[in-house]
């Protein structure tokens, strides 16, 4: 296959846009069904009001391959509780600490009947309503507590490799809270874990051993930055935006590129992020990446087993994403042979290491990393190390799959040292082996295991 030109490329968008003037940036929004339905005639339903004691509630789960997500949804008669933002929590501290000694118990009295968000009972419609107002009063910063109150569910397990036909029915246990972006309002998406028939955890289910290594380790306070990359596909499953037939010239000017012919898709990255930051996942930043159509973001800092959870959120909101503009979403590892693959470099780091000399307890770490490499090859991607064979090859800024290796700024090492940390002293590892297609859960559970725990 011959490469195509920069200016073909900018041609054929050109001619693309004027056989369809729908196209708004780029080829992305296409005269495909979805897009056209999405924005006609289900918009005119999406608008319709909702009793208001009923809440739709998504239930987002991962399948039996370890690395897809299914959804389904239920109505839920009440309000699910969210935990504080950051802000809130701060704000009602100084609120505590700058109340008069003298006035303690006023305060006390006065903070309970009139707390915001200030309301009376005659002004809401329904009883119902003043229920969910004195439900905010009560919002807790403990995850236990909040989903508590939702349900567990089931559903059928043989239709997603995780249970037989004749004993199918598999439990979904609700384990996080986010916010939904597509329907708004106090619509929740919910992530949840599996279970077989009888409680034990399935086989993808890794988030019940994650939770139990950062239960043995919280004092020390493990945070986990994830960089995850991927591509974009088209309906016949090559890289969206690539000439039919052929390549796009060599890569270079596409990492973090700006111009119709050398990134397509913003708009639907664009819609990522903010989706994500709505929903309450704390995603940190975006970049387009080395091959053409191919992106990353980053999520975190994110607490212990919560980077999981957050992590595999934001994969869900990209997926129903892609939907409604029409293109798919691959986090296979090496989708195109001799162009960079896709990872999900992992940043780490304890409490003492981002303490003054903090680089001792880094190095303590690599070190320890060092002697268990192919224990974490076998969990970086679903398949025991199969993926990143394609990916993990030494060039394309990767390290072999079987040679571990670290260094400062280098990117073509196992672990790298970002170079501000060297010099401070102090920070965070990236660990640049997780596949694209990695369960953060396996890969923050092996993280804490060796580096704290010393499993």
């Amino acid at each position: 296959m011959r490469h195509i030109t920069t200016s073909e490329i900018q041609s054929d968008i050109i001619d693309r846009r004027k056989d369809n003037p729908k196209i708004l940036s780029g080829p992305v929004l296409t005269n495909s069904p979805n897009a056209v339905l999405s924005k006609t005639l289900l918009g005119r339903y999406n608008d319709l009001p909702l009793p208001a004691d009923r809440i739709l509630a998504t239930y987002v789960w991962i399948d039996g391959s370890g690395e897809h997500l299914r959804c389904k949804d239920r109505t839920l008669n009440f309000i699910p509780k969210l935990p504080k933002g950051k802000l809130e929590m701060i704000l009602e501290e100084l609120n505590q600490k700058c109340s008069l000694n003298a006035a303690e118990s006023l305060q006390r009295k006065y903070s309970i009947e009139h707390k915001p968000p200030f309301f009376s009972p005659r002004d809401l419609d329904t009883a119902f309503q003043v229920k969910c107002k004195l439900r905010e009063r009560e919002n807790t910063n403990s995850f236990d507590e909040n989903l508590k109150e939702l349900p567990i569910w089931n559903f059928d397990g043989s239709s997603t490799g995780q249970a037989d036909g004749h004993n199918s029915d598999t439990f979904l246990v609700p384990r996080a809270i986010y916010k939904d972006p597509f329907r708004r309002g106090n619509h929740v998406l919910v992530m949840c874990d599996t279970y077989k028939y009888n409680m034990e955890p399935t086989t993808s289910n890794h988030r019940v051993r994650c939770q139990a290594a950062y239960d043995k380790c919280k004092d020390e306070e493990p945070w986990f930055g994830i960089e995850q990359e991927y591509i974009l596909l088209d309906s016949d499953l090559r890289p969206f935006g690539w000439p039919p037939g052929g390549f796009p010239p060599p890569q270079g000017p596409y990492y973090c590129g700006v111009g119709a012919n050398k990134v397509f898709a913003r708009d639907l990255v664009e819609a990522h992020y903010r989706c994500c930051l709505f929903a309450g996942v704390p995603i940190s930043g975006t970049n387009a990446e080395v091959m053409p159509s191919q992106w990353e973001f980053q999520v975190g800092p994110s607490l212990g087993v919560s980077a999981g959870d957050d992590l595999w959120v934001a994969r869900y909101i990209l997926h129903r994403l892609a939907e409604e503009y029409g293109v798919i979403v691959s986090f296979d590892p090496k989708p195109v042979q001799d162009w960079n693959g896709s990872g999900a470099h992992t940043n780490f780091s304890t409490k003492k290491m981002r303490e003054e000399n903090g680089i001792i307890e880094i190095e303590k770490a690599i070190d320890k990393l060092s002697k268990v490499h192919m224990k974490h090859i076998k969990v970086y991607d679903p398949r025991g190390g199969k993926d990143n064979e394609r990916r993990l090859t030494g060039l394309h800024e990767t390290a072999s799959i079987n040679d571990f290796s670290a260094g400062v700024a280098n990117r073509g090492s196992s672990i790298r040292i970002p170079r501000t940390v060297a010099e401070e002293k102090k920070g965070y590892l990236e660990d640049r082996r997780p596949a694209s297609n990695c369960d953060p859960y396996a890969v923050t559970d092996a993280l804490m295991r060796t580096c704290i725990l010393d499993e």
